[in-house]
């Protein structure tokens, strides 16, 4: 079989293998600039993105991918070289893989190589939409107080060296400075982050810092700038050697970052936009006057039963998501969680059938043909845990409902934490507060559980209940003495007999 480098110049020859954008690239303009560029965006608004394209005559919507931090050099080089292009591989729940180059990725830029370039193109009068998946961590935010993070040095070296910012908010300050000098129209600023009330929180952190850097800005900034707020939804797992070699294999497309993920996909958007916005609803995304309700059930069903997979199915020695949820006591756990302590708390979701939601969870997490790995789910799981566990928990504590499988949860994080599984495996953490999570632990071991607790900018002042506590104690203990499945097991019982 002939192989062919994925870039514009092959596309005719690779259109006779899978799927290729239909419309012609070469005649769009910019509408939508996107900062991180990873995976997801990929997945999800970029293929949002290129149906639309694909399905109307519009031309003014496609994507300038921003790779905004150094570590971005390789997915910045990688699209550089295929022209913007890349594979999305769709695997189904029957096992079978489809195929389609995505094109609405049409000029890319990366902002350490030349920030001049990223604040004059969002500065640029075609650009009407930034668009941001620059994960938990990049809101600059401290997790237990909500407030801006005025000290991290980024920020201070973006105020005293403003025109070569090295954050997002340095980034969108200068842009919209260079707007408002040029009189030009507003901008939307869309999150696709799973931050709940995302666009509040991107809202809130810019002024933020705009605050500190360029008081005078505020006002254009509160007239002419929306922040709509989102919610977003499709699992995508990290990309494998395995995944691109199978790509080259079946279909002679040599393609260096494909992206890999599952057949479902969500977007719920609030109808906010100062300045025009494509018609996503024409390709499946859905404009509602407020998206909370849809997002809190999101991140507190979805994401937080990810977390809920990866913590203790890293514990066990499990590697993808599929081998954790497909272990019945783990499914069993998980299902008990997600009904018994979260549900609870969810209102205000017309049409919505949360038992049927549920069932659709359980199914996606067991899609064997994903293999989301185990290490990814946990990877910075101190920012996480306060946006998607921690909130059912604290709406459990104020109306005195139960908390002990969260506190389970939470237990088996501190464990984790130590670095070893039980199988005396190392564990790879991949946190921001990595060194203070494994002091708190090798504290936590030494008999004294709830120093983990300590941990002030996760779990906030989560110490002093003592309902939550005692749960999480007498948690940690049991999964020390008998292992995750044993306590899983009889944690599950419990919860039978319970109901």
């Amino acid at each position: 079989m002939t192989t062919y480098t994925l870039n514009q110049e092959n596309l005719n020859a690779i259109s006779e293998r899978v799927s290729t954008p239909k419309y012609n690239r070469t005649q769009l303009t910019t509408g939508i600039v996107h900062i991180g560029i990873g995976g997801f965006h990929r997945a999800h608004e970029a293929f949002y993105t290129d149906q639309l394209l694909h399905d109307t005559s519009i031309t003014n919507w496609a994507i300038c991918g921003v790779a905004l931090l150094p570590h971005d050099t390789k997915i910045y080089q990688t699209l550089k070289a295929q022209d913007g292009l890349y594979t999305l591989m769709v695997k189904e729940f029957d096992g079978s893989l489809s195929k389609r180059v995505i094109g609405a990725i049409t000029e890319l830029l990366f902002a350490p190589e030349d920030p001049s370039k990223v604040i004059e193109k969002i500065a640029s009068p075609e650009v009407k939409i930034v668009t941001l998946t620059i994960t938990e961590g990049g809101y600059n935010y401290n997790e237990a107080t909500g407030a801006f993070d005025d000290k991290n040095p980024s920020i201070l070296y973006d105020i005293a060296h403003p025109t070569q910012p090295k954050t997002v908010f340095g980034y969108l300050t200068q842009a919209l400075k260079l707007r408002q000098q040029k009189g030009l129209k507003g901008i939307t600023i869309q999150s696709c982050d799973n931050i709940q009330g995302n666009g509040d929180m991107t809202k809130q952190m810019l002024l933020s810092y705009v605050k500190l850097a360029d008081p005078a800005l505020i006002p254009w900034i509160e007239q002419r700038v929306a922040f709509p707020n989102s919610m977003v939804d499709r699992i995508t797992p990290a990309t494998t050697a395995a995944d691109i070699e199978q790509l080259k294999t079946e279909e002679g497309i040599v393609d260096a970052w494909p992206v890999v993920c599952e057949p479902f996909k969500q977007w719920v958007i609030e109808d906010q936009f100062s300045n025009g916005r494509p018609l996503w609803e024409v390709v499946g995304a859905q404009f509602v006057k407020d998206v909370e309700p849809y997002e809190k059930m999101k991140l507190s069903l979805l994401n937080a039963g990810h977390s809920v997979l990866g913590i203790l199915g890293a514990l066990v020695g499990y590697t993808t998501i599929d081998e954790a949820v497909n272990d019945k006591n783990i499914h069993a756990f998980l299902e008990h969680y997600l009904k018994q302590e979260v549900v609870p708390t969810l209102s205000d979701l017309e049409n919505v059938d949360l038992e049927a939601y549920i069932a659709s969870l359980l199914q996606r997490f067991g899609n064997v043909s994903i293999k989301d790995q185990i290490d990814r789910i946990c990877s910075e799981s101190s920012a996480k845990f306060p946006i998607f566990i921690l909130p059912t928990v604290k709406a459990n504590l104020k109306l005195s409902r139960q908390t002990e499988l969260a506190a389970f949860v939470v237990a088996a994080w501190a464990i984790y934490s130590l670095g070893t599984n039980e199988k005396d495996e190392h564990l790879n953490i991949k946190d921001a507060l990595k060194d203070t999570l494994h002091k708190q632990a090798e504290l936590a071991s030494q008999n004294h559980p709830e120093y983990f607790l300590e941990i002030e900018s996760v779990f906030g002042n989560l110490k002093t209940s003592k309902p939550f506590v005692d749960a999480y104690v007498k948690a940690y203990k049991t999964i020390t003495k008998e292992g995750v499945i044993i306590a899983v097991q009889n944690i599950n019982l419990s919860q039978i007999n319970s109901i």
